[in-house]
């Protein structure tokens, strides 16, 4: 019982317990108790008779939230020193924010009111924190299950916002039992007490087993050939030419193409020369013609590959929001694109629209850009703001009449986004990136994982093309069915089970985090009237 009174301890303890709790190598099932902790940090200084409160929850509520960041994503470093520690700063801030207004929220709500708002904040919070300019949803609590894919079947209804209202719903009830009934070896009341809270992290496990092996697995019947060149990105890539990149991608296959083969599939920005490749002249270019020769050979195969891209502008004022001066009358737009080519069939891109804050884009470039100037962190290839695509565009295999969803990197965390290239009847999911700025660190590995989620939200195959890996094949169970290892130069051949199906949660979305959205606002105004409180 003494440690029930000792604030520090405990936020300490809830930052310990989060990390423990994070994939690839976490237990999952401590997410469960995790913020238990932090609930009695809150509820110690709201009775104690101390002064300066707020400073002192937001203080201990920082501590913990940065363990939790520190220890999850400290890998950033190997990328920017200065992106981990303005990612891992700003993200405990806002995690502490939401303890402070839960706070606010006691005194202005019935108990039962403010953990409801407290529960809609936190999931309207993680949807802000998909949408915004500083998106960095890495740690949103429905991720925590990447590696328990049988406890989260259901997430095909719910998305992993529902595996966020599940963390957040068990943690309250947990909390709660244990201040009400002090654990006590003499006394087992709370024991009894906790079970419903227990029954109600068993029931959705037990629900999800039932989908997972209701779940018809389809016979996967399209062969692919994925390729992981293993190429640093940090001295060699960049500085080649893409014939090079070209004639490695065709020795590297040569021996693996065969007559049932229908893909191929390249990392994330695997064409990478220079600036990139005009898209208004693609056709013309030495690398057009070389890769039309090999389709050529290959008549059944449609090529995806990574490669940078951009449209040139000639105009005397920006032609867009996203436009890179270059010099008089001059502006580029710079992509990092997915590539779709087949023979005799015209080049299609996609440009990748969910981009690395700091690397890719500029954050709310018209107001920093006056005061930092083009300030990107340098990672190779072009250090210049991206351009987006607005809407999704799925690659249509002419041969075999199959819709292909083309993910690039990033892009692969956000669930709502990725259900559009199904609703656009992608009848499989390509997920091309280049992990290879972390180096060998939980962040390929849990990029990877969260992938997993998407496969099982949308019910569809999942095809992974990585530079320096893991690439892999995942089922519409969320399972790895094959995969090559991190560092590793190859390609993977493999089959993988198209679809069709639409989920509930492809249909509907988010609705969880927007039901969120609309409970937050209203409990906040009645908070700020005070009207609950005083009739209750």
């Amino acid at each position: 019982m003494i440690f029930y009174k000792k604030p520090l301890l405990l936020s300490i303890l809830s930052g310990i317990l989060l990390t423990l709790s994070w994939p690839v190598k976490g237990f999952s099932l401590l997410i469960f108790f995790s913020i238990v902790p932090m609930f009695f940090v809150e509820d110690q200084i709201t009775k104690d008779s101390s002064k300066r409160k707020k400073l002192r929850l937001f203080s201990l509520s920082f501590l913990g939230f940065f363990i939790w960041n520190l220890g999850t994503t400290w890998w950033i470093v190997n990328s920017s020193f200065f992106g981990m520690v303005f990612a891992i700063f700003c993200n405990t801030s806002f995690y502490a924010i939401i303890m402070m207004i839960f706070h606010w929220s006691k005194k202005r709500l019935p108990l039962r009111t403010a953990y409801i708002f407290l529960v809609a904040l936190w999931i309207a919070f993680e949807k802000f924190h998909l949408e915004w300019d500083f998106s960095w949803p890495w740690l949103n609590f429905g991720n925590v299950f990447s590696e328990d894919i049988k406890w989260v079947q259901w997430y095909e209804f719910t998305g992993a916002f529902g595996g966020t209202l599940w963390v957040l719903f068990i943690n309250i009830g947990l909390f709660e039992v244990l201040k009400n009934n002090p654990p006590s070896f003499k006394n087992t009341l709370w024991i009894k007490k906790m079970s419903p809270w227990l029954i109600g992290i068993a029931i959705p496990i037990s629900i999800s087993l039932i989908l997972y092996n209701s779940e018809k697995g389809l016979t996967p019947s399209t062969e692919v050939l994925i390729l992981q060149p293993n190429i640093d990105p940090y001295n060699e890539k960049y500085n080649k030419e893409n014939d090079y990149y070209f004639n490695l991608m065709s020795n590297m296959i040569a021996d693996k193409i065969t007559d049932q083969t229908r893909y191929i599939f390249t990392p994330e920005t695997y064409f990478g020369s220079g600036f990139g490749v005009s898209i208004e002249e693609f056709r013309t270019t030495s690398l057009h013609r070389k890769i039309d020769s090999l389709l050529e050979k290959n008549p059944n195969i449609q090529l995806i590959s990574g490669i940078q891209s951009y449209s040139l502008f000639r105009t005397e004022s920006p032609p867009t929001a996203t436009a890179n001066f270059i010099r008089n009358g001059i502006w580029v737009d710079f992509y990092n694109s997915a590539m779709k080519m087949e023979f005799q069939q015209e080049p299609e891109f996609y440009h990748k629209s969910k981009l690395v804050v700091g690397v890719e884009n500029m954050p709310y470039k018209s107001f920093f850009k006056p005061l930092m100037g083009e300030f990107l962190l340098d990672l190779g290839g072009t250090v210049s703001s991206r351009a987006i695509q607005k809407n999704r565009s799925v690659f249509e295999h002419k041969k075999i009449k199959l819709k292909t969803g083309p993910i690039i990197c990033y892009e692969s965390i956000y669930g709502e986004f990725v259900t559009e290239y199904v609703r656009k009847e992608a009848n499989f999911l390509a997920i091309i990136t280049n992990d290879a700025w972390w180096g060998e660190t939980p962040g390929h590995k849990q990029l990877l994982s969260y992938a997993r989620l998407r496969a099982i939200e949308n019910r569809r195959s999942i095809v992974r093309s990585a530079n320096t890996g893991i690439s892999a094949i995942i089922n519409t169970k969320g399972e790895i069915i094959k995969k090559l290892p991190y560092g590793t130069k190859g390609v993977l051949r493999g089959k993988f089970a198209p679809a069709d199906s639409i989920t509930f949660y492809t249909q509907y979305g988010d609705y969880i985090a927007r039901w969120s959205q609309f409970i937050t606002v209203s409990f906040f105004l009645i908070g700020l009237s005070g009207r609950l409180k005083e009739s209750s």
